[in-house]
């Protein structure tokens, strides 16, 4: 084993084994450890999945699990299954951060406004909305195209928000809808209030300030270079990047 390359720890795979699908047809699978690994290898480099070592064996069945698993959710799914583990958090943050597509991500099925790309200041982009805890741990996740605004996207992700009491955001979720929705989740909105309101609504910035957990969440993400440049065509994959990131960074 090099230890050059990325290696599941036999603590993080036991974590992950029990959430692995069991309904296996056929020819039962190569090593999911070794082939996990090296996923995530190529996730962090940002290479080519025909660049990727022959530590890991085979690149083609290292492309064919994530995509196919993609397709499944077994990706969200064992994101989703890991980050609940540890019950609701107390306080909660929404933000939203850009990537950008590459040109090798166009061309996707049905398009791209369904492959989560769109045209913004900076050009072809993916916005990526997530919701956090303190510990800059991420709880969930949803994609949009880069000119979508956080307070349109926002009404969607709120739906995966867990029980809570106060959520943070920035001044793109001043919105009496996104408030109203909040409020009526039993979750107190903390959103400072935009210049233009007659009326400002109450804000702590004392509470605030704890805000920049999921700033450094996001500068974590993007440390895999799939995640911080999207290279794959179908939002499904991308999103699959994005859990296995979150996933390896937070939850393991």
């Amino acid at each position: 084993m090099n230890r050059d390359r990325f290696w599941l720890t036999d603590a993080q795979f036991a974590r992950i084994e029990p959430h692995l699908p069991t309904d296996t047809r056929g020819k039962p699978r190569v090593d999911d450890r070794r082939v996990i690994s090296g996923i995530v290898h190529v996730l962090k480099s940002g290479g080519r999945w025909i660049d990727a070592p022959p530590d890991y064996g085979p690149r083609k069945t290292l492309y064919n699990r994530y995509v196919r698993w993609a397709a499944k959710g077994v990706w969200v799914d064992l994101f989703h299954a890991l980050a609940s583990a540890g019950g609701p958090p107390a306080q909660v943050l929404i933000d939203s951060s850009a990537v950008k597509a590459h040109r090798s991500a166009s061309g996707g099925k049905g398009g791209s406004p369904n492959q989560a790309i769109g045209r913004s200041r900076g050009g072809r982009t993916t916005k990526i909305h997530a919701l956090t805890d303190r510990q800059c741990r991420p709880i969930a996740f949803l994609l949009t195209g880069g000119q979508v605004a956080d307070c349109t996207a926002g009404s969607n992700l709120l739906k995966q928000m867990p029980a809570a009491r106060i959520l943070h955001g920035d001044k793109g979720y001043d919105s009496n809808a996104i408030r109203r929705q909040v409020e009526e989740s039993g979750t107190m909105p903390n959103i400072p209030p935009k210049a233009n309101r007659r009326w400002k609504n109450c804000f702590s910035p004392v509470l605030y300030r704890n805000r920049n957990a999921i700033e450094r969440m996001f500068c974590r993400l993007k440390d895999f270079r799939r995640v911080a440049t999207r290279y794959d065509r179908n939002a499904v994959n991308f999103l699959a990047a994005v859990c296995i990131a979150a996933t390896v960074s937070y939850w393991l």
